[in-house]
């Protein structure tokens, strides 16, 4: 858990360092017309191919082993971070993103997997929620030294120098993950590579959740791309990149004072509620951003961003408690990559919504959000917590 924990912190700081401000560089390398249609596609890209590894990366881990199958994502990585360093065009940052973009999602379920295999039953979403701390770390220090290398040198020579920091920091992951993480490999699972034979294990209750997380992801994803260049461009009084920098941290500081009490309240209570309310957060924030054209609506909205992470630990956790035994990563691989292809058409239909109008792109995720959210509320199911005991 050391090594995991470690390896986390580290590729996460090269990834939020780096990639959070792509737009800007894609608008840099592009024309503006060009420009609005690339960032639509690697937006589209990012849930696209987190769909496409996630199920790839649970058989992974199930057949190689949690170390071996963590060493091969992070190798996966680096090879897109060398393409965005040597390669200054913008066709070679969506190259490289095929390769980089999508680390979180493709380890996700190995890491669920760990989790899994060491936290008892009924302190799992406190477990998750651990992890989403750890997770929250270099989310908040990653975009301020991003944004710090865009004011040193210039969005083009600033996206550069992160890009190699982040490859430098990926290295070091790989060797302590190397190091402290225990060889499963020789355990005896059965993965199972076929997705429909997987579908047809998945429970109802399961596939409710998904139902809503994907409407969820609609509201999330629509305008997702496009907040920075919204609160460094578009609004009456725009903020600098390192002033988004600190916005950015201000989300994630907000989401870290919520995930333990929160954690301690679902592992007690239930956990239905607590996922319900995260929902309505993810439904609000399109709407206050819409309504924020200067720093401090700016900083009110992204309080907001940071409470809809009030409870997807407990959704996480959720999915833990429904999945069938001895087919957790796997089924965590089976759910995002059923939410994340149908949730890349979000992306791409948000940039040709941003092109007509971008307060059209942020009304029409919070209709998704509103539908998420009121689905959840009539078919979402949660498990007790006596049947976690």
């Amino acid at each position: 858990m050391t090594g995991l924990v470690g390896m986390i912190i580290l590729v996460g700081m090269g990834e939020h360092m780096a990639e959070r401000f792509l737009p800007l560089y894609l608008q840099q390398l592009a024309q503006a017309s060009t420009a609005v249609l690339a960032i639509g596609l690697l937006a589209g890209m990012d849930d696209l191919l987190s769909a496409l590894y996630s199920f790839p990366g649970g058989y992974l881990s199930d057949r190689l082993g949690t170390k071996r199958a963590l060493l091969f994502f992070n190798a996966l990585s680096m090879i897109g971070y060398l393409c965005v360093i040597f390669i200054h065009s913008w066709w070679a940052v969506l190259l490289g993103a095929a390769f980089f973009i999508s680390w979180s999602a493709i380890s996700l379920p190995a890491t669920m997997d760990l989790l899994a295999k060491i936290v008892p039953k009924d302190r799992r979403t406190m477990g998750v929620s651990v992890l989403a701390l750890v997770r929250r770390v270099p989310k908040m220090l990653g975009p301020v030294v991003g944004g710090a290398c865009i004011a040193v040198w210039g969005v083009e020579q600033g996206v550069r120098a992160a890009f190699i920091l982040a490859l430098l920091l990926a290295l070091a992951a790989s060797v302590l993950q190397q190091v402290m993480i225990t060889d499963d490999s020789k355990e005896d699972k059965k993965a199972e590579a076929n997705p429909l034979r997987l579908w047809r294990e998945m429970p109802a209750g399961l596939r409710n959740l998904l139902l809503s997380d994907i409407l969820i992801r609609f509201c999330e994803r629509i305008p997702d791309a496009f907040v920075v260049i919204w609160a460094t461009r578009a609004i009456l009084h725009p903020v600098s990149e390192l002033t988004f920098g600190w916005l950015s941290a201000i989300e994630n500081i907000t989401a870290v004072l919520v995930y333990l009490p929160v954690a301690y309240m679902a592992d007690r209570f239930g956990k239905k509620p607590f996922v319900l309310i995260t929902f309505a957060f993810f439904t609000c924030f399109p709407l206050a951003l819409m309504h924020a054209h200067s720093l401090f609506p700016l900083i009110a909205a992204f309080v907001l961003r940071g409470l809809k992470e009030f409870g997807e630990p407990t959704r996480k956790a959720l999915i833990m408690d429904l999945a069938p035994e001895e087919r957790k990563a796997a089924m965590f691989g089976l759910y995002y990559l059923v939410r994340d292809v149908i949730v890349a058409f979000a992306a791409f239909g948000g940039a040709l919504l941003w092109r007509i109008s971008p307060e059209l792109n942020l009304k029409v995720a919070f209709g998704f959000g509103i539908l998420g959210t009121l689905w959840f509320a009539w078919r979402g199911s949660s498990v007790s917590p006596e049947k976690n005991q």
